[in-house]
């Protein structure tokens, strides 16, 4: 899960068009004739209209402003009509399963920790977008899967802490082990959370083989996990929105402007604990409206839709071209160096680390 904010910003899309290219036929020099440029013109198809329903597939956090989406659908005529399963892991899970029979014909929010089991299932068609964040989103593309899956936003999960119970500055990873620190932090589980599994795969990052000695050693400094990101945030979170009992929860660095009050922040992320997270969109192969899911694509990329992610769901648009809102950049700073792992390790070893992070600190 994230955090979502409704945007006030009405946002005028621009209009999205798909041609199908013409077929050409060759002739030898000198013979074309006004009746065979005619004959050829007659047999060039014609653009491939928008229009009927199209679904897109999506996890249970994904929001759009209500005006944002009554825009491209009057500019485009289609319908869209949203599909969610559930959060990112049941998402491509749901995809997979389905393979033969798509819940859908787009797909947006598979990330860059399931994006190797999206891809290795089949579920998407190749289509690149030539959208104006197209070249943007380039920066996050999945090494052989350029066309399958394009980035739309990214974000960064990281520990956040309570300003006022750390006055002299926020601990690192190593110190929370401290007595000192101890019931003082609360995380998620990586088995049913998304920002739960990418803060397991950042230990995994920074520690490599020791990551779990790290785990054991939070377990025993009674450290609390939660189901979810929300249970975590907003029940045990000790900032002053929430009044809870743990200075230390995992969010993202892009949770504090929520938690300024009166123009004094209260909260900030711990950016050396960070893991970025890339969300991505595509067409999904047996799509009953392809061209529709083109658009869609093509739509989440435009920057009439970038410009209401960080308002909207609370992520980093991939648009170099969108202005972040002034609050963001005082108060939510990305982290300079994120952990990252490669998505095809992930894929290969995410089942085996979720149940030995569970052997370790839930069993």
């Amino acid at each position: 899960m994230r955090m979502t904010r409704t945007a006030a910003t009405t946002a005028a899309f621009a209009s999205l068009t798909l041609a199908l290219a013409a077929c050409s036929q060759a002739t030898e020099p000198g013979a074309s004739s006004t009746a065979e440029t005619a004959d050829a013109t007659a047999s060039a198809p014609a653009e491939a209209p928008l229009g009927g329903t199209v679904r897109l597939v999506t996890h249970d956090s994904f929001y759009v402003p209500d005006e944002a989406l009554a825009a491209f659908e009057a500019e485009t005529g289609l319908d869209v009509e949203l599909v969610q399963p559930g959060d990112a892991g049941t998402l491509v899970n749901q995809l997979v399963l389905t393979k033969d029979a798509p819940l859908g014909d787009a797909v947006y929010g598979i990330d860059n920790t399931f994006a190797s089991r999206a891809i290795d299932g089949g579920v998407l068609a190749p289509y690149a977008s030539a959208a104006p964040a197209a070249s943007d989103a380039a920066a996050y593309a999945i090494p052989g899967a350029e066309d399958l899956l394009t980035a739309v936003d990214f974000s960064d999960v990281c520990l956040n802490y309570d300003l006022a119970a750390f006055p002299d500055g926020a601990p690192t990873l190593d110190q929370l082990t401290d007595a000192s620190h101890a019931g003082q932090v609360s995380v998620t589980n990586p088995a049913t959370s998304s920002p739960g599994l990418a803060f397991m795969l950042a230990t995994k990052a920074a520690m490599g083989d020791s990551w779990l000695d790290w785990w054991e050693a939070m377990r025993a400094n009674d450290l609390r996990v939660t189901a979810s990101w929300s249970d975590s945030y907003f029940t045990d979170f000790s900032a002053p929105n929430y009044g809870g009992d743990y200075p230390v929860v995992l969010s993202y660095a892009s949770s504090p402007p929520s938690e300024v009050i009166d123009g004094e922040p209260t909260t900030a992320a711990m950016l050396d604990t960070c893991f970025r997270q890339v969300e991505y969109a595509g067409v999904l192969e047996g799509a009953e409206n392809p061209a529709g899911a083109q658009a869609v694509v093509d739509w989440l990329l435009s920057d009439d839709f970038q410009v209401t992610l960080p308002e909207s769901m609370y992520v980093y648009p991939v648009s170099t071209a969108v202005e972040l809102p002034a609050e963001w950049v005082e108060f939510a700073p990305l982290a300079d160096a994120p952990f990252t792992l490669d998505a095809a390790e992930i894929d290969a070893n995410r089942d085996a680390w979720i149940a030995e992070w569970t052997a370790a600190v839930l069993d």
